[in-house]
């Protein structure tokens, strides 16, 4: 009878045991239903590789696995996105051309990289202190915008979103307030930019071209004594370790956009390009949020570690605006294109006389 007992009481567990873990396959496949919209199981077919130069960790590698997830659910899972961060596919340049034979789909990208493929790009990036606040800047962007992606268009890329990262900063090893204080520096220049590199040295500067995989090396040695970056990007690569002096200075936005091969974009239905876009958007606009808290925290962090902030008196800024406007000539038809150049002086000389707008 004892027998008989324990195994009605084996039994009765057994089918206990069955019923939750049918319970638990029922809720995990309704999970996964909801997640794909509910249309069969994932049948992956595209697989799109994006390379940028975003640290893995971060919020703007989060955004961007974000948006990946939310592309594979918009097409039942027919749209896988690998990400392949921290440089890890070369320099822009080295992306530019892994995209054009095909072995990359997709890219975010500085005006750097951009203007490899069209130079006209570099009018949002490349014209130091042209633009007074990111607002203006934003304005003029959003004006160039159709024209800038008809272009990129041209030569075989589609735009999903344009964004900036705030502002570019001086970050030296000594002290320099004026422009004729960094010329006694050794300049980063990034690899690849001849032009950049010719006009600094026009300039009385002295221009070293280097990959950003080798900043912090050469900032170590002694190779660069100065680098112009965003404060973000000087915390997480920990430049400022070296360079323990930050001028603030407005001297360029940082810009950037996500691009796809035409081709690969193309061959997506339109119904998932449509979902893509949005996705994408919403992206773009998380990068621009964080980049402009985040650049603030990053100042803060560095602060707390020994970096020194050095604002820029009304005098200094009128020395530099004096210096950057001696540049424009050489810029203008060399660096960005004179119809490019001409617009954006249109496009702020409006703005500015807009009353009530903000920035200015």
């Amino acid at each position: 009878m004892r027998s008989l007992t324990n195994n009605r009481s084996r039994t009765a567990e057994t089918v206990s045991l069955a019923a939750v873990l049918l319970a638990m396959a029922l809720s995990s496949s309704a999970l996964i239903q909801a997640q794909t919209g509910a249309q069969g199981p994932c049948t992956s077919s595209t697989r799109i590789r994006l390379a940028t130069m975003v640290p893995s960790g971060t919020s703007y590698y989060h955004s961007l696995q974000e948006m990946g997830a939310k592309w594979k659910q918009a097409s039942n899972c027919g749209i896988e996105l690998t990400i392949y961060a921290d440089s890890t596919m070369g320099s822009e340049d080295d992306i530019v051309r892994r995209m054009r034979v095909g072995q990359l789909q997709a890219a975010v990208l500085t005006v750097a990289g951009l203007s490899e493929i069209d130079a006209s790009v570099g009018a949002l990036q490349k014209m130091p202190l042209v633009y007074r606040s990111l607002e203006e800047a934003a304005y003029v962007r959003g004006k160039l915008a159709p024209d800038l992606n008809r272009r990129l268009a041209e030569k075989g890329f589609v735009v999903l979103f344009w964004t900036d990262g705030g502002w570019v900063r001086f970050f030296s090893r000594e002290p320099a307030l004026l422009p004729q204080d960094f010329k006694k520096m050794k300049i980063f220049v990034t690899a690849g930019d001849v032009t950049l590199s010719e006009l600094y040295k026009s300039a009385g500067f002295n221009p070293v071209l280097l990959e950003w995989s080798d900043v912090l090396t050469s900032l170590q040695t002694g190779m660069v004594d100065a680098l112009p970056t965003i404060p973000l990007h000087a915390l997480t690569n920990q430049f400022y370790l070296s360079t323990h002096h930050m001028l603030e200075v407005n001297w360029i936005p940082l810009v950037g956009a996500m691009i796809m091969t035409k081709k690969s974009w193309d061959a997506l239905p339109p119904a998932q390009r449509e979902a893509m876009l949005k996705a994408a958007a919403d992206c773009g606009q998380e990068f621009q949020t964080h980049n402009r808290q985040e650049n603030q925290e990053a100042v803060e962090a560095m602060q707390k570690r020994g970096l020194q902030v050095h604002p820029v008196s009304k005098e200094g800024e009128q020395e530099w605006r004096r210096f950057s406007e001696g540049l424009y000539p050489e810029i203008r038809g060399h660096i960005v294109p004179a119809d490019t150049f001409d617009e954006v002086v249109k496009l702020l000389r409006e703005y500015r006389a807009t009353p009530g707008v903000p920035g200015k």
